[in-house]
C-alpha cells in the first residue's frame, strides 16, 4: 500500500459523531482528553490500536482516513505513524499473533532459532498466518525485554527467555 502522492489536508467537513462506534470515540476522547486541545492529535497511536482492535485485528486505509478526520490531522500523518510502527497492521491476520523480537539481544540469545522453529514446523515465514487462520507470525524490532532474551510478544503477552519447547506449548494452547 503507497501513500506517497497523498494530499497533505485536513478534513473538517465530515461529522465525527458518525465515525467509529459510541464505545470508540469514548475510548479515544479519553486519550485525547491527556493532553492540551490543540494537541489532539497525541492521541493517534492509542487511537490506531483502539480501532484496529475493533476491526479484528488490522486497519484500513479508510479507518485511518477516519482517525485522521476524528483527530484533525492529515491522513498522511495517520499513515506515517501506522506504517512506522509493527504493532499496526494494514491487512488481515490470523486470530492470534506470535511475534518474535529480532533485535540484538534476541538475536543472540536465540530468536532466530525460534522464527526458523516456527516457519519449519507450523509452515509459515514471517508476515505470514498459518492455512487454518490460527496465528500470524511476525517479525518485530525491539520488545525491550533485552535481559531476558528471547522475547515474543504473543497477542498483548509478553513471554521471555523462551525455546522452540516452550513457543510450542504457547502456540500449542491458542484456540
Amino acid at each position: 500500500m503507497s501513500f506517497r502522492n497523498l494530499p497533505l489536508a485536513i478534513d473538517h467537513e465530515r461529522d465525527k459523531s458518525t465515525l467509529f462506534t459510541p464505545e470508540i470515540r469514548a475510548a479515544i476522547d479519553k486519550h485525547i482528553a491527556k493532553y492540551p486541545s490543540e494537541w489532539r492529535q497525541s492521541a493517534v497511536m492509542p487511537a490506531l490500536t483502539l480501532v484496529q482492535d475493533a476491526n479484528g485485528g488490522w486497519l484500513t486505509q479508510a479507518l485511518m482516513d477516519d482517525i485522521a478526520v476524528y483527530l484533525d490531522m492529515p491522513p498522511m500523518s495517520v499513515y506515517e505513524v501506522a506504517t512506522f510502527y509493527g504493532m499496526y497492521d494494514l491487512e488481515p491476520q490470523g486470530r492470534h499473533k506470535v511475534c518474535v523480537c529480532n533485535s540484538i539481544s534476541c538475536m543472540l540469545q536465540g530468536s532466530e532459532e525460534l522464527i526458523e522453529h516456527v516457519e519449519h514446523k507450523y509452515g509459515v515465514k514471517p508476515g505470514e498466518t498459518t492455512a487454518d487462520g490460527r496465528f500470524t507470525l511476525k517479525e518485530v524490532e525491539c520488545l525491550g525485554a533485552c535481559r531476558d532474551a528471547p522475547a515474543v510478544l504473543l497477542d498483548k503477552t509478553y513471554h521471555e527467555k523462551l525455546s522452540p519447547d516452550a513457543l510450542d506449548k504457547l502456540i500449542d494452547d491458542l484456540e
